[in-house]
């Protein structure tokens, strides 16, 4: 694998994190991001120093400045890095595994810091992952179609049909615009079936509504 982690005792234990709402990192995805708080920028800089991993978490309640972290996370390995000519840093994460929160730790770093607890997911570092043949793409695809007819988007169909199922599952899972329950969601789903079942079934319950009529594609 490109981050070159097998076995979750690879990965750090403590571990940077991105408080970030609505935004889903997942193993071996790939997540552009736009850098441009200081403190954020600080964190890169340490991570580019260091094992440049990243941990993506939701907010979860809270005030705005200090909110709570939702219990589960994806670290994410930077594996591309720019800087622009006003500062900000454009980087993307592609996602190395799951981890649980065991705590948040006391740091004089501007960014937040928590213990990873990355065992539990530990078959995220598996490609592909086991059962990836089992995924009822027909089904996926089929609830797909009706959830953008009823959003007035379009997607790739050649490359939504011949993807890998992980690839498939996981980039849909990113991109789609649920609402960061859904996310979260998603992201606990135990493994790829998991995740399908519960992508398919938020794409059939946003198709049975009203839909926000948008008109666009999915990249």
């Amino acid at each position: 694998m490109a981050q070159g982690y097998v076995r979750a005792a690879d990965l750090p234990q403590v571990i940077p994190v991105f408080p970030l709402d609505g935004v889903l990192l997942l193993p071996r995805g790939q997540l552009p991001l736009n850098i441009f708080e200081p403190r954020y920028l600080n964190m890169v800089d340490d991570a580019m120093a260091g094992d440049r991993i990243i941990g993506m978490i939701q907010p979860s309640g809270g005030p705005r400045r200090l909110p709570g972290l939702s219990p589960v996370g994806c670290a994410g390995r930077i594996t591309s890095f720019a800087e622009t000519s006003d500062g900000r840093y454009l980087i993307t994460l592609t996602g190395c595994s799951r981890f649980r929160v065991q705590g948040e730790l006391p740091v004089q770093t501007p960014y937040r810091q928590v213990r990873a607890q990355f065992a539990p997911y530990e078959t995220d570092l598996v490609a592909p992952p086991a059962g990836e043949g089992n995924l009822d793409r027909e089904n996926l695809l089929e609830a797909l179609r009706a959830y953008l007819e009823t959003r007035g988007l379009d997607i790739d169909w050649d490359t939504a049909e011949t993807a890998p199922p992980e690839a498939l599952v996981n980039s849909l899972a990113m991109a789609l615009p649920f609402e960061p329950p859904e996310k979260q969601a998603l992201l606990e789903a135990p493994d790829l079936d998991g995740r399908a079942a519960v992508l398919t079934a938020l794409m059939r319950i946003d198709a049975a509504g009203d839909g926000d009529g948008e008109m666009g594609s999915i990249q």
